[in-house]
């Protein structure tokens, strides 16, 4: 999802690490003096510190978050923040939306691949905002919020999701209902593997082969 950068942000002058300023050179210089069983190893450690992509969107995002409460009038802690508050966020974000909504008025309300442009709003995309509480409501537990106090997974929130999945489906003409996986027929055994076990005595009787190991030769027999 496509958010405002916040370069003033405390925390986001710790997201380069590694890859910032004075940092780079002091990394370079260390792992230069390891020798080549200690550089190895000091790579495998960096690979697995290196946040996931995931990881790195939610940091961000929590940053972002947390850059709005702190520019909120009046400032709001994240100790007070209710999912009134998650939802004014969620609004503000519209004005950085890509995604085109129709308005019920335009000619193109319901067209999925409209043919020429029009002055509708752009606004924030359900699948992004949807993504984005999800992330959310992870860091704030992840930073010491209690699950039941968890402003992203309140009832108004999930509401408001509900409600903007399905006017922009309406207005996009898209359809953002998961397809069911059908499942796979049972298939028959064919009748030929049937009958190449079976034989016929010329009685109209079918006997069925069945395959063992054979029994064991008998004490004292030759072999």
């Amino acid at each position: 999802m496509d958010l405002i950068p916040h370069p003033d942000s405390p925390h986001s002058d710790n997201s380069g690490g590694v890859g910032g300023g004075g940092g780079g050179g002091g990394v370079g210089s260390v792992s230069g003096a390891l020798s080549p069983a200690g550089a190895s190893s000091a790579g495998a450690v960096s690979a697995l510190a290196s946040p996931s992509r995931y990881e790195s969107q939610k940091r961000r995002d929590w940053n972002t978050f947390g850059q709005y409460l702190r520019n909120h009038r009046p400032p709001l802690s994240l100790a007070r923040c209710s999912g009134a508050h998650v939802l004014e966020f969620l609004r503000y974000l519209d004005q950085f939306g890509k995604t085109k909504v129709h308005t019920p008025a335009c000619p193109f309300f319901g067209h999925p691949a409209p043919p020429a442009p029009c002055p509708c709003p752009l606004r924030q995309a359900w699948g992004s905002l949807d993504a984005l509480v999800g992330r959310l409501r992870a860091a704030y537990e992840e930073n010491g919020g209690r699950p039941e106090n968890n402003p992203f997974g309140a009832r108004a929130v999930r509401l408001y999701l509900r409600e903007v999945r399905d006017h922009q489906s309406r207005a996009r003409g898209v359809s953002y209902e998961k397809k069911k996986r059908k499942k796979a027929p049972a298939h028959p055994v064919p009748a030929a593997v049937i009958s190449s076990s079976s034989s016929h005595d010329g009685n109209g009787h079918h006997h069925y082969e069945h395959h063992q190991m054979p029994p064991p030769p008998p004490p004292g027999a030759a072999a």
